[in-house]
């Protein structure tokens, strides 16, 4: 079974605001911006179905004390497990360029810009066939890169490049998924201060 998040982005106010027992306020659920499934992305920023590529950013540090009832509500509902939360203030620090320890189990893949250049396209989860065939290696091998090539290894074909190479924490938590709860924090926190914003959630599976 797999394992999905959940969990609501929170604002603190200075005032009491719909929940009367609690300065932190449910300001939307992260299923409304369509967080997928990603355990590289769980486990770089949660520890959470974690290969220890990197060191989370917040592993599971429970419920904060103060968390609004709408959280309270929302992970006895879902049963949920493994519940953390992280401030915007933090991840404003993360430094996503940072490398994992060691090369991904992934085979990356580069086409080649209009200067001549290799540009960054995919982590391929489903071993490409012309991949296998450049490599020269059988299809179970070719796999699983990071455990019969090298760091560094890599095959040209053409306008294409593929590559055995680590992971940075951007890599790990893409824009593209994690872009609009990025988007959101930075808002609130523009308007009511990085430290009166966090990422509250939990899991299940």
């Amino acid at each position: 079974m797999g394992t999905d998040i959940h969990g609501f982005i929170e604002c603190h106010r200075d005032y009491r605001n719909h929940e009367a027992d609690s300065f932190w306020h449910a300001t939307i659920d992260v299923d409304h911006l369509k967080v997928p499934r990603n355990y590289d992305a769980f486990g770089c920023l949660f520890g959470v179905r974690d290969n220890g590529q990197f060191r989370p950013v917040a592993p599971v540090r429970g419920l904060p004390a103060d968390a609004s009832n709408r959280v309270r509500e929302g992970q006895e509902t879902t049963a949920g497990r493994s519940a953390s939360w992280v401030g915007w203030s933090e991840i404003k620090r993360v430094d996503w360029d940072e490398e994992s320890a060691w090369h991904d189990a992934y085979v990356h893949e580069y086409s080649r810009d209009p200067r001549g250049g290799w540009q960054f396209l995919q982590r391929h989860y489903s071993t490409p066939q012309r991949f296998i065939d450049l490599c020269g290696q059988p299809a179970h091998l070719a796999r699983r890169p990071d455990e019969h090539f090298p760091e560094g290894s890599q095959w040209v074909d053409g306008d294409v490049l593929y590559r055995v190479e680590r992971l940075r924490r951007r890599d790990a938590v893409p824009d593209d998924e994690w872009g609009p709860v990025w988007t959101v924090m930075r808002t609130l926190a523009d308007l009511h201060g990085d430290d009166n914003v966090r990422l509250v959630v939990w899991f299940d599976d």
